[in-house]
């Protein structure tokens, strides 16, 4: 059984395995990562979400925790450190699933199609269906790793999310996180427009200005 499930991952910790197992694949000349790679990797502007700002010193002690849970192990033989993932030997999973996993560590919840585009260099699926059976593998576990999410207003397709760092939520902030951005900021607008209403009702009835 993994040692991740001794205990849930902290986000830091799970984008630290993550960014792992991504450069691996996508520099493999740099592979395995320095302090300082790693630590890049983490604050990366791009294919994050959420987007992170940790220190080089935050980085290093979260990777001691994953040397505590078999996740990460040190390379020595240069003059800087090095550190590499011990990804699928740590969960009990296979190439694939490891590919689906660090995909929604690093970006958050996606669509089945979403993560077969997005792990193109980590992992080719054949199909969308060939990516659902992994997933579906996932959330049958026990405990489970991913979740498949409520579909969100005017979504065609649900969403998933992984579970290394706990339980979603709730249902409700489950479906705002499956939201397409622009989706989301929409009904917080809207919910902003309500309580502004609210507030002018109020107010007219006190017979003062809000």
């Amino acid at each position: 059984m993994a040692s991740v499930s001794k205990r849930d991952l902290t986000p830091l910790e799970a984008r630290v395995l993550a960014v792992l197992v991504e450069k691996e694949a996508t520099v493999p000349d740099s592979y395995p990562l320095s302090a300082n790679a790693l630590t890049a990797g983490c604050n990366q502007k791009t294919a994050r979400d959420p987007v992170m700002d940790v220190g080089e010193a935050e980085v290093l002690a979260t990777v001691e925790e994953l040397k505590s849970l078999s996740l990460v192990n040190t390379v020595s033989g240069s003059r800087v450190l090095r550190y590499e993932h011990n990804f699928a030997r740590g969960l009990g999973v296979p190439g694939a699933a490891q590919a689906l996993l660090t995909q929604l560590m690093l970006r958050g919840p996606q669509t089945a199609a979403e993560l077969r585009q997005n792990t193109e260099r980590l992992h080719r699926f054949a199909d969308v269906s060939s990516v659902e059976g992994f997933l579906e593998e996932l959330a049958g576990r026990e405990p489970p790793f991913a979740i498949r999410l409520p579909k969100a207003p005017g979504a065609r397709e649900a969403r998933w999310a992984h579970l290394l760092c706990g339980p979603v939520a709730s249902v409700e902030q489950a479906a705002v996180a499956a939201m397409p951005r622009d989706e989301e900021v929409a009904l917080l607008r809207a919910e902003v427009a309500a309580l502004r209403s609210l507030v002018n009702r109020i107010a007219a009835e006190l017979g003062i200005t809000p």
